[in-house]
C-alpha cells in the first residue's frame, strides 16, 4: 500500500505548546495509521485533543471499516501524558475534550492498536489501555502511571480502564500504588501488551486475528460498549458532574477523618482523650 497520506489534521500552537500534525497513511489494505508529532512529547493538550478527535471521525464517517493504528512519529514518546497545569487551568477540558477522546477509543467502532515506540506515562498510559491491542518497544520505552510520584490522584474515569483490563489485582496494584514503569518485555509478561516490535509487529497481529473483517458486521463498537461499561459510564460527559460530586464528598469526608485524627491524637499527648 501506499504510504502517502490519506489526510493531515493540523494540531494548533498554543502558549508553552508548538503543535504538530497528525498524519493519517495505510501501511496495509483497510488498515489507517494514525502517526501524531506534537514535540518535544506530546502532550496531551486540549488543542491535540481536539485534533485527534477529528482525525477518528474522518477514518470513521469518510472511509470503509478496518483496523485504526496510533503511533507517535518521535521515537522516545508515544505520550508523555498532561500539562497538568494547563489542563487545570482550562475550564471543562477533562470531561471534553480528554474522557470524551478515552471513550472513543474505547467505544471506537472498529479494532484499534496503540503502537508503542518509546514512554507512554499517566495520560499517554490511559490512552495506550483505551486501544483494544497494544504493541511496543521491545528495546526503549517505559509505561508508567506516575502520578503516585507527583501526588496526583487517579479519579474513576482514569483509574477504571486499569481495574478491568489488568490481568490481576497485582499489576493494578504494582501500576497505582507502585508506579512501576514496565519495559516491553515486562509489559507483554503483565499482559499490558499483545505483542512486541513495531509497525511490521502490529500488522502481523492484524493479520493474524484478521482483525480488518471486525468492523463489518457494523457491531464492533456496541459490542466494546457492553463489554467496557464501567469505563464507558464515568468516561461519559452527561455523568460527569454527578462522579464529581460524588468524588468531592469522599474528599471532604476524607478531610474530616484527618482532622479528627490529628484533634484525638494532639488530645492524646494531653492525657485529655477519650478511649
Amino acid at each position: 500500500m501506499s504510504s502517502s497520506p490519506l489526510f493531515t489534521i493540523p494540531i494548533p500552537a498554543i502558549p508553552n505548546h508548538q503543535g504538530g500534525t497528525i498524519i493519517c497513511t495505510s501501511p496495509a489494505p483497510l488498515v489507517y495509521l494514525l502517526t501524531w508529532s506534537s514535540p518535544p512529547d506530546n502532550r496531551l493538550t486540549p488543542p491535540f485533543c481536539r485534533a485527534l478527535l477529528a482525525a477518528l471521525d474522518v477514518v470513521e464517517f469518510a472511509h470503509p471499516p478496518g483496523v485504526l493504528v496510533t503511533t507517535s512519529a518521535i521515537p522516545k514518546f508515544y505520550s508523555n501524558g498532561l500539562d497538568l497545569e494547563l489542563a487545570f487551568a482550562t475550564p471543562g477540558f477533562f470531561s471534553d475534550p480528554l474522557y470524551l477522546l478515552f471513550k472513543r477509543f474505547l467505544t471506537y467502532p472498529m479494532p484499534t492498536v496503540a503502537l508503542i515506540p518509546g514512554h507512554a506515562f499517566a495520560g499517554g498510559f490511559m490512552t495506550a489501555m483505551h486501544h483494544d491491542y497494544r504493541v511496543m518497544n521491545p528495546q526503549k520505552g517505559f509505561l508508567c502511571m506516575n502520578e503516585l510520584e507527583f501526588g496526583a490522584p487517579l479519579k474513576p474515569p482514569m483509574s477504571s480502564i486499569f481495574r478491568i483490563k489488568c490481568s490481576s489485582p497485582r499489576v493494578y496494584q504494582e501500576i497505582v500504588l507502585e508506579a512501576k514503569r514496565f519495559p516491553g518485555p515486562a509489559a507483554l509478561e503483565a499482559g499490558l501488551v499483545d505483542a512486541l516490535g513495531g509497525l511490521d509487529e502490529a500488522l502481523k497481529l492484524i493479520s493474524d486475528r484478521k482483525l480488518t473483517e471486525k468492523a463489518k458486521s457494523g457491531v464492533y463498537g456496541v459490542l466494546k460498549m457492553e463489554m467496557w461499561r464501567e469505563s464507558g459510564y464515568v468516561l461519559s460527559k452527561e455523568n460527569y458532574e454527578a462522579e464529581e460530586a460524588r468524588w468531592d464528598k469522599r474528599a471532604a469526608l476524607e478531610e474530616q477523618r484527618i482532622a479528627d485524627g490529628k484533634k484525638f491524637v494532639a488530645d492524646w499527648k494531653a492525657g485529655k482523650a477519650k478511649l
